[in-house]
């Protein structure tokens, strides 16, 4: 998200070619790689020249059943908590074969809270208290040592007819809801930004089946078509006008 060295992309795109991987991406407004970016890649030329640049968070990861974001810090997000060591065990629990995606933040900043509740779960790395933000590349090595190391391989869990859905139809049901719960006037209160972000935390909290968004969907769906029919029946019109 928002890288601000140029030559964190290369050092980035070497780390990823050293685990295996072929894919980053970039959210912008981000750097370009420059000669320095280069320099460091050493080897990983191709992962760096074939990075994908997204507009929002959102876009990047519509894909990816599970997003895992990273941060130093607790306590900025309610989202789920993982410790670094409890990160087999919870890929272990979406499942072999499961695409997952990484979310680092800037070098200074790191995530905001927005994009820290899209995520089913937000990774603790355990540096020091007095000192907690790691270089950026430094962060992806260590997140993919453990995720590629201990990841769930063959014999691990499958979802057989029971596929995840992606981030992006997740979103896609939390929209739905969204309008289901303007209809009702449940954001009177006035605070419809805090109480998108919780209920997006709520059904992020975990990876969902694309049966069980259907559902969730379904419901937000009936809200609104029976809204709609007994608006209609107050003005006398008949249901299928």
């Amino acid at each position: 998200m928002r890288p601000q060295n140029a030559s964190n992309l290369g050092s980035a795109a070497r780390v990823v070619k050293n685990f295996g991987l072929r894919r980053l991406s970039i959210v912008e407004p981000g750097v370009f790689p420059d000669e320095d970016s280069g320099r460091l890649a050493v080897g990983a030329d191709d992962v760096l020249a074939s990075i994908q640049r997204f507009g929002t968070l959102a876009e990047a990861v519509a894909e990816y059943p599970v997003v895992v974001t990273t941060s130093s810090l607790r306590g900025r997000s309610r989202a789920r908590f993982l410790e670094l060591g409890e990160l087999p065990g919870f890929l272990a629990e979406a499942g072999a074969g499961t695409r997952v995606a990484f979310v680092f933040g800037p070098e200074r900043s790191g995530l905001t809270e927005d994009e820290l509740e899209r995520a089913s779960a937000s990774l603790r790395l355990p540096t020091a208290p007095d000192f907690p933000t790691m270089n950026l590349s430094h962060a992806v090595a260590v997140v993919l040592a453990v995720a590629i190391a201990f990841a769930p391989g063959e014999s691990g869990t499958e979802r057989v007819g029971d596929a995840l859905a992606s981030a992006g139809e997740v979103e896609a049901a939390v929209d739905h809801w969204d309008q289901a719960l303007e209809a009702i006037d449940f954001y009177d209160t006035g605070h419809r930004g805090r109480s998108l972000r919780d209920w997006r935390r709520l059904i992020a909290a975990r990876p969902l089946t694309r049966q069980e968004v259907a559902m969730m969907r379904g419901v937000a769906n009936r809200i609104l078509v029976t809204l709609r029919r007994r608006a209609r029946g107050a003005k006398g019109e008949s249901p299928s006008s």
